[in-house]
């Protein structure tokens, strides 16, 4: 005996539609997932080729196209991630309309293999991407060092020119003006002043041997004679100096910055008892 909802073909809310007896399963959304799961594994593997051949296959192993595939992962991340993100949200949907509407439509085991190489190119990328960003952090932080570097031994280079020119090394407070008196026929002069911050010069001179049983010579600064005056004593002729620049904080005192010390460039940080020496800028007064 059937009921009235039978009788008249009425279905149950949420029950799919019966398939007519003369239409075939769909391949349609199977394929779908098929074509975005190869597509997701050609173009990474693609980039990953490419990166090798411009690596120049020095050498080939695993290690190899371990690097050529994060290389290729870094070139893809602002377009592959976003793209898995909408691929595997809708590969789900359509794989959970195929598994639950088998009568409908068919090639399950295709949509898996799609829907599993989009999922697992995507892990890849994130992972390879992931073990990478220490190593990127180092490089970013070596070439803000090196930067910081070039600056400190162009001044060294500065200051040797200078000295060579006049046999002493400029007042604390004219330096950009007394630096701007060299020849300066490749331009090359004007360059290095452009970035050039006299805040963090000290010019020094050895100027007497204090008498004793251990004769020593005495290393006097720039220090001005009248508390008004900051012009440098007659006849006083700077021999050594220190240059300190400010690190990727960019403040001037601070434990990243560099010094120029007659010459040699190094990290605050590197040298013993100058990581808690305040920075002294401008002209010591006694």
């Amino acid at each position: 005996m059937t009921t009235g909802c039978e009788q008249c073909g009425a279905r149950a809310v949420g029950e799919p539609l019966p398939r007519p007896a003369n239409e075939l399963p769909s391949y349609g959304r199977s394929l779908v997932l098929s074509v975005a799961g190869s597509l997701t594994v050609l173009v990474f593997v693609t980039q990953t080729i490419i990166a090798l051949f411009q690596r120049g296959f020095r050498s080939f192993g695993f290690w190899t196209v371990v690097a050529a595939g994060e290389t290729a992962s870094w070139r893809l991340r602002w377009i592959s991630i976003p793209v898995m993100f909408v691929v595997l949200w809708a590969g789900l949907k359509l794989y959970r309309s195929i598994k639950d509407q088998p009568e409908r439509f068919c090639g399950l085991k295709y949509a898996r293999r799609g829907l599993v190489a989009s999922a697992t190119v995507g892990l890849l990328i994130a992972t390879l991407i992931g073990i990478t960003v220490p190593a990127r952090l180092r490089q970013r932080d070596d070439a803000a060092s090196a930067a910081v570097a070039a600056r400190g031994y162009t001044i060294a280079l500065l200051y040797a020119r200078y000295f060579k020119a006049f046999k002493t090394l400029p007042d604390q407070a004219t330096a950009r003006e007394d630096f701007a008196k060299l020849p300066d026929p490749d331009g090359w002069v004007s360059a290095a002043l452009k970035d050039y911050d006299s805040a963090g010069y000290q010019p020094r001179a050895e100027i007497a041997a204090v008498s004793g049983p251990k004769r020593r010579r005495v290393a006097i600064r720039n220090a001005a004679y009248n508390p008004d005056d900051d012009t440098t004593p007659t006849g006083l002729a700077f021999t050594n100096y220190e240059h300190r620049l400010p690190g990727d904080d960019k403040i001037l005192g601070t434990e990243d910055d560099w010094i120029v010390r007659d010459g040699v460039v190094s990290r605050v940080a590197d040298l013993p008892g100058e990581k808690n020496r305040p920075a002294t800028t401008g002209v010591i007064k006694p």
